[in-house]
């Protein structure tokens, strides 16, 4: 994750954000207290910034809320617990092939994903939106896409380190 904030003279002050999915965040503090988030398309590099995807504009006391709501202040999620148990620790999650991801290029048979973790691939959903179900061992890993992963917490903790190390 990559930070930064700017004075804005006459304005307020800029904050930057980079995230680890690759997506920007530009949040504009006005000092008449409004708040400009704008989700903008990310680039090459965590500094190049693409399009704008959206805008919200928010007033003191709906950024407030929203900081409440997003900050957990409001709702702690169970989700993780429940889900644990209703499936008697078979969980599954949804996971994102980040940018920097050493797994990028390789295949499913390549990183021998089942036999080195337990974890089975379920689909992937591109970055396109283009959805496969049950992907075989020649689906390549892409920057960017959404794997639905099925396993129990200790082979997908392995997964997650696999696709991200390239190694267990």
């Amino acid at each position: 994750m990559h930070f930064k904030e700017t004075d804005l003279p006459g304005i307020g002050r800029k904050y930057w954000l980079h995230t680890r999915s690759g997506e920007h965040l530009i949040i504009v503090i006005h000092n008449d207290e409004r708040r400009d988030l704008f989700h903008m398309e990310a680039g090459e590099t965590p500094e190049d910034v693409g399009d704008m995807l959206s805008l919200v504009t928010l007033d003191d006391e709906e950024a407030r809320a929203v900081a409440a709501i997003v900050g957990g202040m409001t709702y702690k999620p169970k989700f993780q617990e429940e889900r644990e148990v209703m499936l008697e620790g078979l969980l599954i999650e949804w996971l994102r092939i980040e940018p920097h991801s050493m797994s990028i290029g390789r295949t499913i048979g390549e990183l021998n994903i089942r036999q080195a973790t337990g974890a089975v691939i379920l689909a992937v959903v591109e970055k396109n939106r283009e959805k496969q179900f049950n992907p075989g061992p020649d689906y390549v890993f892409a920057s960017g896409a959404t794997i639905v992963v099925a396993g129990e917490r200790d082979q997908i903790r392995q997964l997650k380190r696999l696709l991200s190390d390239g190694r267990l």
